[in-house]
C-alpha cells in the first residue's frame, strides 16, 4: 500500500512538473514574442564608435585612445543632436563591455539636479571607489571609471568648482566627460584639465544617408520631398529628423510620407503646441529670402536675436512673439 502511495505520488509531481515546465516553455516562449517599442533614437543609437557619423577628427581620436585602452578627461561641446552623449556612451561600451559598462560608468544628465551637493556626494563617492578586475572576453579593461555629466553648461559655479578639485584628486580612478552646448559656459579651470572636442552640425548628405536607412528597415515610405524637407527643419539635429520620422511614421499610418506631412509635424504656430524658438528659426531664414531692404532685414534679424536670447533665458514665449510680430509689422508696414 504505502509503494503504491509512493509510486502514485511520485507520478502525480511528475506530471505537475511537466504542466509547470510546459507553462513555462509557453509563457517564456509568449514573452518573446512581444517585443519591447523603443524610441527610433534609442534603437539606432550608435553602438562603437565606428558608427559615429561625420565626427572624423573626435573618431580617430577616441580610436586611438581606446587602443591603448586609456582616455583623457573629454569636453564635449557643439549643437544638440549631433551625437555627443552617443559617442562617449559607445566609446565607455567598447572599454569596459556590456557587464562591466554599468558598473564603471555613472551618468548623470538634465533631470538630475547638479548643484554643489551632488558634486560633493554623488559624484565624489563614485570616484572614490577603487576598481579592478578583467572582461570576460580576456580584452585589457581599463583600471577607471568614467563620470558622465550631460549638459554640463547648466551645472552652478560653486558646483563646476568643486568638480574641479575631484578632477584633481580622483584622476587615477576616474575619467571624466563632460556635454554642453555652449563651452563658453564651463569655467575656465575646468575646459583646461579637459581634451575638446566640437561636434559639427550633420551636413544635410550625412543626415539624408541614416534618414534612409532608417525608413528602409522601418518599411518606411518616404517621398524624396518628404527627406529634403525633413532634413532642413532638424537643421543639422539627428535626434530631431529621427523624431519627426517616427512621428509622421504613427500619423498616416503607413502610407507615404510627404512634405506636407512632415510640415503638420514640425510646423511654426504655437497655438497648435509648437515650440517659439523653431518660429523664430524659420521666420529667420523667409525674412534673409524676402526682398526686403537691407535696413529692414537688419533691423527684424536683430530683433530675432535679442527674442532668440530671451527664449534662451526663459521669457514667457507668448510675450516675445508678439513683440516679434510688432517689430515684424512696423516694417513691413513701410512697404505699403
Amino acid at each position: 500500500m504505502q509503494a503504491f502511495l509512493k509510486g502514485t505520488s511520485i507520478s502525480t509531481k511528475s506530471l505537475l512538473t511537466k504542466d509547470r515546465g510546459v507553462a513555462a516553455t509557453a509563457g517564456s516562449s509568449g514573452e518573446n514574442k512581444k517585443a519591447k517599442p523603443v524610441p527610433w533614437v534609442e534603437k539606432y543609437r550608435p553602438k562603437c564608435v565606428d558608427e559615429v557619423a561625420f565626427q572624423e577628427e573626435v573618431v580617430a581620436v577616441l580610436k586611438k585612445s581606446l587602443e591603448g585602452a586609456d582616455l583623457p578627461n573629454l569636453l564635449f561641446y557643439g549643437p544638440p543632436g549631433t551625437g555627443k552623449t552617443s559617442t562617449i556612451l559607445a566609446a565607455a561600451r567598447e572599454l569596459f563591455g556590456p557587464e562591466l559598462f554599468r558598473l564603471r560608468v555613472l551618468e548623470l544628465n538634465a533631470s538630475d539636479e547638479r548643484g554643489i551637493q551632488v558634486v560633493r556626494e554623488k559624484v565624489k563617492n563614485f570616484a572614490q571607489l577603487t576598481v579592478s578586475g578583467s572582461r570576460s572576453d580576456g580584452k585589457p579593461c581599463p583600471p577607471f571609471k568614467i563620470v558622465i555629466l550631460d549638459e554640463a553648461d547648466s551645472m552652478t559655479s560653486a558646483a563646476q568648482a568643486a568638480l574641479r578639485r575631484t578632477m584633481e584628486k580622483e584622476s587615477k580612478t576616474t575619467r571624466f566627460c563632460l556635454i554642453c552646448n555652449y563651452v563658453s559656459r564651463i569655467i575656465e579651470p575646468l575646459t583646461s584639465r579637459c581634451s575638446k572636442f566640437r561636434f559639427k552640425p550633420l551636413s544635410d548628405k550625412i543626415q539624408q544617408q541614416r534618414l534612409l536607412d532608417i525608413a528602409e528597415k522601418e518599411n518606411v515610405k518616404i517621398s524624396d520631398e518628404g527627406i529634403a524637407y525633413l532634413v532642413k527643419v532638424s537643421e543639422g539635429d539627428l535626434r530631431k529628423a529621427i523624431t519627426f520620422l517616427q512621428s509622421a511614421t504613427r500619423l498616416t499610418g503607413g502610407k507615404e510620407i510627404t512634405e506636407r506631412v512632415i510640415t503638420d509635424i514640425a510646423g511654426d504656430l504655437i497655438d497648435e503646441g509648437h515650440a517659439a524658438t523653431q518660429f523664430v528659426s524659420q521666420l529667420h531664414d523667409v525674412v534673409v529670402e524676402n526682398n526686403l531692404s537691407d535696413k529692414q532685414k537688419s533691423i527684424i534679424t536683430e530683433k530675432l536675436a535679442e527674442v532668440d536670447k530671451c527664449l534662451a533665458d526663459g521669457a514667457d514665449e507668448h510675450l516675445q512673439l508678439i513683440s516679434l510680430c510688432a517689430t515684424l509689422m512696423q516694417q513691413l508696414s513701410q512697404n505699403c
